[in-house]
């Protein structure tokens, strides 16, 4: 028996937004490399996302080991873009806090007629 070398196909995939996500389910790759980095192992981490195969764990910590420097500053920018969106919402719910407070105050200062 002849054993064929193939090179495996990637389980990942691109979303539109930029994130990297393990293909066929909503798991972002960063949430494998961060439990691996924990010391989680492909098949707990199976365990804990039932979308992901064993094999697609084991597949994505392969390529995090063999593009470390790419994936984590991939993982870097991912994590500035949160702290952006983070901020943002941040913002917005001062802003409506605001808002209703001087709504508020409005409404205490007016005389009824």
């Amino acid at each position: 028996m002849t054993l064929t070398l193939e090179p495996p196909v990637l389980p990942m995939t691109l979303t539109p937004h930029g994130v990297v996500l393990v293909r066929g389910t909503r798991v972002p790759i960063e949430t494998l490399i961060t439990a691996f980095l924990q010391g989680d192992t492909p098949e707990e981490m199976a365990q804990n996302f039932p979308t992901v195969s064993v094999a697609d764990a084991y597949a994505v910590i392969a390529y995090y080991l063999q593009h470390q420097t790419a994936v984590e500053q991939y993982l870097e920018e991912r994590g500035q873009r949160r702290a952006e969106v983070q901020a943002r919402v941040e913002a917005q719910q001062q802003l409506h806090g605001l808002r209703a407070r001087l709504l508020a105050r409005q409404a205490a200062h007016e005389t009824p007629r």
